[in-house]
């Protein structure tokens, strides 16, 4: 196996997201040109950190932002035309937003892209999906690329089911070279508005958690899902889906317990809630609700959590992309870490 040329023109869309800025820096420190696109230019928190990569790296001239959104089809086949590839990020990440945005911007968006990619001759794609397309059924048994989610659940499960599926239809109809990468859970620094991943680790951490759901999660980091999405651009011989949770068949108590032992001085709990309590979480949830926090556990959420696990193989990532992980332990203490910068 052997990479492309580095050192092309790509383009990034939702460039200042936790995965996107960092796959932006990533590509600028292997010599690419970087034109990413944002939905409002003048909001400086949208930019500045992308700048900031660059100025860093010594690289301004390899980097462009542009306006866009997904949700209107006219300007990708301009801003795709001359383009060596695209890595396709921009997403609605909410487990609790309006469901009709959430669905739509994945469906509308792939399809705007994939079009507009492909009138302007774009070679290859490499598009950003989700372990939550993949599913955590059935439960006991170890799911790969093979498997699919039930369009069912949650919005944000729907959306990557359904923008991917339509992914391979369109990739099919149109003749493109399309890879995808299905992430866990993304832990680590290097965001600016924390995503649901990663965004509860203060109430984690201040001891608003009196005892973990054991909720199944696999993660994986940040960094190396910005390298994998690379490296699956450079492989010429990579296909297909690549299932990234190297840290899998864990759960959201072995998270604030390894928080716990990298900060004892934390309020982190230690002990697990028994599933069968888990409909007393639901009510405790749905309290934080009433007094404004954004709900996590409704019923039909953990429903939807507790029928399966999150069992994954990522085999298929180490063997053909060459993927080697950062530690559990580094997942967390980076993420950690980043928390505790923006308190400083």
């Amino acid at each position: 196996m052997g990479p492309r040329n580095m050192g092309g023109r790509v383009l990034v869309t939702g460039a200042n997201g936790h995965l996107a800025n960092t796959l932006v820096r990533n590509l600028l420190e292997h010599g690419y040109t970087v034109r990413g696109t944002v939905r409002d230019l003048s909001d400086l928190s949208r930019t500045a950190h992308l700048h900031a990569h660059a100025e860093a790296l010594g690289c301004p001239e390899r980097l462009e932002l542009v306006e866009a959104d997904v949700l209107d089809a006219d300007p990708w086949p301009n801003l795709l035309k001359g383009m060596d590839g695209l890595f396709h990020t921009a997403t609605v990440f909410s487990l609790s937003g309006d469901a009709e945005t959430i669905i739509t911007t994945a469906n509308l968006g792939t399809e705007h892209l994939l079009r507009g990619a492909a009138a302007a001759g774009v070679p290859r794609i490499v598009y950003t999906s989700s372990t939550a397309a993949v599913g955590s059924t059935p439960k006991g048994r170890i799911k790969t690329e093979e498997d699919w989610q039930p369009e069912e659940g949650m919005p944000y499960t729907v959306a990557k089911t359904q923008g991917e599926r339509r992914l391979w239809r369109l990739a099919d109809e149109l003749k493109l070279d399309v890879r995808v990468i299905n992430p866990s859970a993304i832990l680590g620094g290097g965001f600016v508005r924390p995503t649901p991943s990663v965004d509860y680790f203060p109430d984690l951490l201040g001891g608003a958690w009196p005892i973990a759901p054991p909720i199944p999660m696999a993660f994986v980091h940040v960094e190396d899902v910005a390298e994998a999405h690379r490296r699956c651009f450079e492989i010429d011989e990579a296909s297909g889906r690549f299932l990234l949770a190297p840290h899998s068949g864990l759960t959201m108590a072995d998270l604030a317990r390894t928080a716990r032992r990298l900060r004892p001085s934390s309020g982190a709990p230690t002990r697990a809630l028994p599933r069968m309590l888990m409909p007393a979480a639901v009510v405790f949830d749905w309290f934080g609700g009433l007094r404004g926090k954004e709900r996590r556990l409704t019923r039909s959420v953990v429903r939807g959590y507790m029928r399966g696990d999150a069992c994954y193989d990522s085999s298929k990532a180490e063997q053909v992309l060459g993927m080697t992980w950062r530690s559990f332990d580094t997942c967390v203490e980076d993420t950690v870490s980043a928390f505790e910068g923006r308190q400083a």
